[in-house]
């Protein structure tokens, strides 16, 4: 069966948290006029979330990476520029260091009345944050098989991204924190693996019948068909703090899509492998993200992550050639090098520590620091 070709066009939304410049911690009450004035400054590009101490942005439909690295950017920029207004600051990290969920709000929205009801203590645990990036396929038979052969790669792109090794003043030991809070609730995860837009859809329908779900937007998996766009939603993801790094996974999943295409086209594709495998590699990211290595289903061992890369690499070359973003690909070695947020939040903890800092004098320098670095490449 021939598919039309994708456009490929791209999407992103980042969610921040607000913190008080003085205290370091969360606003559990903004300011009335905080979300106002973005408002005015940005439309309907950016909205409240689930907390009250969040806000989230979205691109416009972006036709290529160049594009989109220039529309976030702004996003990114005028929301630290109003929070400034009121001595706030976003951070884009997926957990607070030092915040207590117990202290937040939810935002009175009744699509967030009805979460915080329908999931109770759960809800009111996600202080976090993530970056979802959107890649148009436009014919759904297309995005489900294509869906389900990159699961595969969604380890990968979860280890460049980790940004929330801290959870309530606590190191956590893990360098994404953030999905450990996200698993508690039900349909997230590792997507189911369907044969045909048609079975997706039917198994769809049962749930929404029974009244469980008014739609598709509350299956909340690492990668799903967006509800609302003909795209792929990559949804694994921590929010990186420095913003070329989000740009880079943002190509990096449009390539591999991209990719999977191009062997369906040659009538060829990625081999689907059993979730209880490719679990494994997603609580590996999650827990060493770049550190310890992925396993190779095909060898049957852990290898380092760089080689892992550098295979990666090789094998969507000539699609970021082709989509005009080589260099924001190539990226993903600069963060092997230097290390994900998770890494530098660590670093920077160690060094306040080593500097005579008391522990929570220690994590509100990380808070400066992902303050900082939020803003850093626009």
């Amino acid at each position: 069966m021939t598919h039309p070709k994708p456009s490929f066009s791209l999407g992103m939304e980042e969610e921040y948290l607000l913190v008080d410049r003085a205290t370091r911690d969360l606003v559990t009450d903004p300011p009335e006029g905080l979300m106002a004035a973005c408002e005015a400054r940005m439309g309907e590009r950016v909205s409240p979330e689930f907390l009250r101490s969040q806000v989230e942005v979205g691109t416009n439909v972006c036709t290529d990476i160049p594009a989109l690295r220039s529309e976030i950017a702004g996003l990114r920029g005028a929301v630290a520029e109003v929070a400034g207004d009121y001595d706030l600051a976003p951070i884009a990290a997926s957990t607070h260091p030092f915040a207590a969920w117990t202290s937040q709000k939810h935002t009175d929205k009744q699509r967030y009345n009805v979460l915080a009801r329908d999931m109770q203590a759960l809800a009111r645990r996600l202080v976090i944050c993530a970056m979802h990036v959107h890649v148009g396929i436009e014919d759904d038979e297309l995005r489900m098989d294509l869906m389900g052969q990159a699961t595969y790669f969604l380890p990968h792109l979860l280890a460049l991204s980790t940004s929330s090794p801290f959870w309530r003043g606590e190191r956590t030991g893990l360098q994404s924190y953030r999905l450990a809070v996200f698993d508690e609730l039900p349909r997230t995860g590792l997507p189911e693996i369907f044969e045909s837009w048609a079975e997706y859809q039917r198994h769809l329908d049962i749930l929404i019948r029974a009244g469980i779900l008014e739609d598709a937007t509350k299956i909340w998996w690492d990668i799903r068909p967006s509800a609302r766009f003909p795209t792929l939603e990559l949804r694994i993801t921590d929010i990186p703090t420095r913003l070329e790094d989000s740009v880079c996974i943002a190509a990096l999943f449009v390539c591999t899509l991209r990719m999977l295409y191009r062997l369906k086209r040659n009538n060829q594709r990625w081999r689907c492998y059993a979730n209880m495998l490719v679990q494994e590699n997603r609580w590996r990211a999650q827990r060493y993200g770049l550190d310890q290595g992925l396993v190779d289903f095909g060898r049957g061992e852990i290898l380092p992550y760089a080689e892992l890369l550098e295979e990666l690499l090789d094998l969507v070359k000539q699609d970021a050639e082709e989509l005009g973003c080589a260099r924001e690909v190539a990226h993903a070695r600069t963060i092997l090098q230097r290390g994900t947020s998770a890494h530098r939040q660590l670093a920077t903890y160690q060094a306040a520590l080593a500097d005579g800092c008391d522990p929570h004098a220690a994590l509100q320098r990380v808070v400066d620091h992902l303050a900082a670095e939020t803003v850093a490449d626009l």
